[in-house]
């Protein structure tokens, strides 16, 4: 029985990014939605601690490790914005309802994204990545890795894969946009993957985790010393 870890999110297409990153652990993840849990409040500015919150959130209510994401695109003429945001971006414009399916409100994210940058000739951007782990909701020692992914915004959306933004991040190194990138090679070079390859080794280094401890080993090591 593999080792789990609750995802602090309910985005299937996050979770398939994250599991195929997360394998070499031999980790499962587990959405926390599955397990009823609902999605944390995000009040605040930054990625490290919108993602710091939803990880502590989502250990406590399920008492067990647990891992979240905090994403976006930063985009430099907008002074960073829509940031952490992101998500959000035409819901906090009036642009869209709250509430609609992820797939509708992303489409009005680009649209409104693009209304913003009309004529605007400064086009560098970059997706942020910030994943944070805690071992239990008190954890005094998270793992809090980084990844960011420059490019420049497309005038219209490109490419089917992905989600969010990708559509209209162009990668000049690959000469494609995000969402044209296929995924294994999204999975290898994005923010999401940078953030990823730093948060694994962290969890090999101070969490003692590795895909063969993983096989043999159906629980967390630190559960079973209830005083953490």
């Amino acid at each position: 029985m593999p080792k789990r870890l609750i995802l602090a999110s309910n985005n299937a297409k996050k979770l398939r990014e994250l599991q195929a990153l997360i394998a070499p652990l031999g980790v499962e993840l587990v959405t926390q939605g599955s397990l009823g849990i609902p999605e944390a409040e995000e009040p605040h500015l930054t990625f490290v601690e919108n993602a710091l919150a939803k990880a502590r959130h989502a250990a406590a209510l399920a008492q067990a490790p647990a891992l979240a994401d905090d994403s976006g695109l930063c985009v430099d003429a907008l002074g960073g914005a829509p940031g952490v945001r992101s998500a959000r971006h035409a819901v906090d414009a009036g642009r869209i309802a709250e509430g609609l399916p992820r797939e509708q409100i992303d489409a009005a994210n680009n649209a409104w994204l693009l209304t913003q940058m009309a004529g605007q000739a400064q086009r560098g951007a970059h997706f942020t990545c910030l994943l944070v782990a805690v071992r239990h909701a008190d954890d005094p020692e998270p793992l809090i890795a980084e990844g960011q992914w420059r490019g420049e915004l497309l005038q219209a959306a490109q490419g089917e894969h992905g989600f969010g933004y990708d559509p209209l991040l162009w990668i000049p190194a690959h000469a494609q946009s995000a969402a044209q990138l296929d995924p294994a090679i999204k999975n290898a070079i994005s923010h999401r993957a940078l953030a990823c390859g730093h948060l694994l080794e962290m969890m090999r280094t101070r969490w003692g985790l590795d895909a063969a401890a993983s096989a043999a080993t159906p629980f967390w090591p630190w559960q079973d010393h209830p005083e953490r």
